[in-house]
């Protein structure tokens, strides 16, 4: 069973939810015209990666203008469920495909780093919420738990995401390949060259497709009050792309692409996972859960649980 997948490279339009949905709709269009039923967008596409702010934070203190910084983020990020997730349920519809879309999630508060997973019918089918941000995002992320880590059975084989750096917690991995993933999503804001070689690692561990997905966007994408530490000038490049799909045997199907902008294509035989899986099932016949056992706890943990309200 073959089909056709894409990875979409693309630019937010930081801190504008709106006009940044208008144009994952055209790029949802752009990549179902190329025949793609499964498209994957980078990570916090909706509404923007802050690559290099600090927020005004210092050890012990934080600056006032950082409140507003955040202020800014937060207005820009969007609410699950809500108007933005309909219109990009609705694209989803017309290209008939399967969509993967990083997104910031506001939740009272917090934001949440959050992949939201679309279906070909029109609806949003689950949401996986990054469980650890790694670095300075931990200042302005919250962290997911167990509760969103879906794996989704498709007509095209079985499909999840994990997201960015989560992606070097092992076990993270190891609980996916437990759900069988075969369509690995990977929406990333890592540009670096190691990232490529960290994702065909993981396609050979799990046998599985990876789909990485990284935005391409400059210091001009961003306000011009936006204060980076690469520097103001317009030209200045905050991610460089790299996005690519990739094989279960680990070989490279399509990019990495560092150029600009762009839509990857590759098509999928979903016959290559069992294939890949005859000298090593790192769930199955290579486990040794004599030795090893991971248990993975998948119940929610909200701050607040009411009990006995009428």
């Amino acid at each position: 069973m073959t089909f056709k997948a894409a990875v979409v490279q693309t630019a937010s339009i930081p801190f504008n939810k709106q006009a940044t949905v208008e144009k994952v709709v055209a790029k949802i269009r752009e990549a179902a015209e190329l025949g793609a039923k499964l498209i994957v967008f980078p990570e916090a596409t909706i509404s923007g990666y802050p690559k290099g702010s600090d927020f005004g934070a210092r050890v012990g203190g934080r600056l006032p203008r950082g409140r507003e910084e955040f202020l800014r983020y937060f207005n820009g990020a969007i609410t699950v469920p809500g108007p933005e997730v309909d219109e990009i349920a609705a694209a989803a519809r017309e290209a008939q495909a399967y969509v993967v879309v990083g997104v910031m999630e506001q939740e009272i508060g917090t934001l949440y780093c959050t992949a939201l997973h679309f279906s070909p019918s029109g609806e949003m089918i689950g949401k996986h919420r990054k469980l650890m941000p790694t670095a300075v995002e931990r200042l302005i992320w919250g962290y997911g738990d167990g509760s969103t880590l879906p794996v989704f059975n498709t007509p095209h084989g079985k499909m999840g995401t994990v997201i960015c750096w989560e992606n070097y917690m092992p076990l993270l991995r190891m609980a996916m390949y437990g759900k069988g993933i075969q369509l690995y999503c990977a929406p990333t804001a890592d540009d670096r060259d190691e990232w490529i070689t960290s994702m065909r690692h993981i396609a050979m561990e799990g046998r599985c497709f990876v789909f990485s997905a990284c935005q391409y966007i400059t210091r001009g994408d961003y306000p011009e009050d936006y204060d980076a530490i690469q520097g103001n000038s317009a030209d200045t490049v905050l991610m460089r792309g790299g996005s690519a799909i990739i094989s279960p045997a680990g070989q490279l199907l399509a990019g990495p692409d560092y150029e600009g902008e762009c839509i990857l294509t590759a098509d999928i035989d979903l016959d290559d996972v069992t294939r890949g899986k005859y000298d090593f099932d790192v769930v199955g016949h290579y486990a040794r859960p004599d030795i090893f056992k991971l248990v993975v706890d998948e119940t929610p943990k909200p701050p607040v649980v009411t009990i006995g309200q009428a």
